[in-house]
């Protein structure tokens, strides 16, 4: 890796596309000193949302004529789509000059081609998506979050290991808390898989502190890492994002009610805003695809530009932190000792 980092962006992909990511890019650029950025995609639409159609210092365009639509079917963008926005900046990481590549384009679509372009890390069976969720005393990482909706035992398994190395590498967390979500704590609980995964997470030597509920997520003090399959996480995700916007929609609503409830508002402005900050999804937006051989985030396709800007932060830190070196020998060391046991 260069001393430069450099990282490629979907600039098509999203429900705004460029019109979020090249002010996004603009915006990151002003606060980060070290990067660049190459905005991939259609030149003559970039070029609209940039200041006099000028580009700025440490930010190029990668033209690309075709684009990956969010209802597309990733096999049919997988094998027709060859010059999309999303393929050519996946394929910028493949070929080293990216370090890495964020896109809130389609994610079956990112997901099937950064696979196929990166492959997966030796002896991972499946990449997951991982995200933070704000906490009580900070924020805990979920994964996965819908690359993989059933999962085996195994995968769980290796999901738990892969998401250890990465919080420790981007948190500074020396031995991450992990828990295994179930319906319940008590050891009786849980389908087969779950199960399973519980076993082989009992035997390593994670900080493994067992099953975990929903609510733990956001309530407990000791939690790092919650693992799951891709369905359920994706539902948290999703539940995550709505309670937050509802109690934003309910606080508001309060408030308006008639002049004396204005007047507390007014009162009580310094306290929402830390609350609405805290609870912000849009800070808390960008999801590393993990278990690749590069660096792939995925942001939220609805994405606006703070969100954005948030994304590419997460990847510079995966990049600086040399997350996929450090997941593949973590990997490697997990499943060899679990091979001896």
């Amino acid at each position: 890796m260069s001393s430069t980092i450099t990282i490629a962006l979907d600039a098509m992909g999203g429900d705004h596309g460029a019109r979020v990511v090249v002010p996004a890019a603009l915006g990151f650029l002003e606060k980060d000193k070290d990067c660049r950025l190459v905005l991939v995609g259609r030149e003559e639409v970039i070029k609209q949302y940039l200041p006099q159609g000028r580009l700025p210092d440490r930010l190029s365009i990668h033209h690309a004529t075709q684009e990956v639509a969010m209802d597309e079917l990733p096999s049919r963008a997988l094998r027709g789509k060859k010059d999309s926005s999303m393929r050519v900046a996946i394929d910028l990481v493949k070929a080293g000059e990216a370090d890495a590549c964020v896109s809130a384009g389609n994610t079956g679509a990112l997901m099937a081609t950064a696979r196929f372009v990166l492959k997966t890390l030796p002896r991972i069976d499946r990449p997951a998506i991982i995200t933070a969720l704000p906490g009580v005393t900070g924020r805990t990482w979920v994964l996965d979050l819908g690359a993989n909706v059933d999962c085996e035992a195994e995968h769980l398994y290796q999901f738990a290991v892969m998401g250890a190395e990465l919080v420790s590498a981007v948190d500074g967390v020396e031995r991450p808390a992990v828990g295994l979500l179930n319906i319940g704590q008590e050891e009786i609980k849980g389908n087969e898989q779950v199960k399973g995964a519980h076993e082989l997470l009992s035997g390593s030597d994670l900080n493994y502190v067992g099953y975990v509920e929903g609510d733990d997520i956001y309530l407990r003090d000791n939690l790092d890492i919650v693992v799951t399959d891709g369905f359920v996480g994706n539902v948290a995700l999703k539940n995550t994002e709505g309670v937050a916007k509802l109690i934003g929609h309910f606080m508001a609503e309060q408030f308006k009610k008639n002049i004396f409830t204005k007047l507390s508002g007014l009162v009580a402005l310094p306290v929402l805003r830390s609350l609405r900050r805290r609870i912000d999804p849009r800070r808390y937006n960008g999801a590393p695809l993990i278990g690749l051989r590069g660096i792939v985030v995925k942001s939220h396709g609805g994405a606006d530009q703070l969100a954005f800007e948030n994304a590419i932060s997460i990847a510079k830190k995966e990049v600086l932190a040399d997350v996929a070196t450090r997941i593949e020998q973590k990997v490697d060391r997990q499943l060899n000792m679990s091979a001896s046991a």
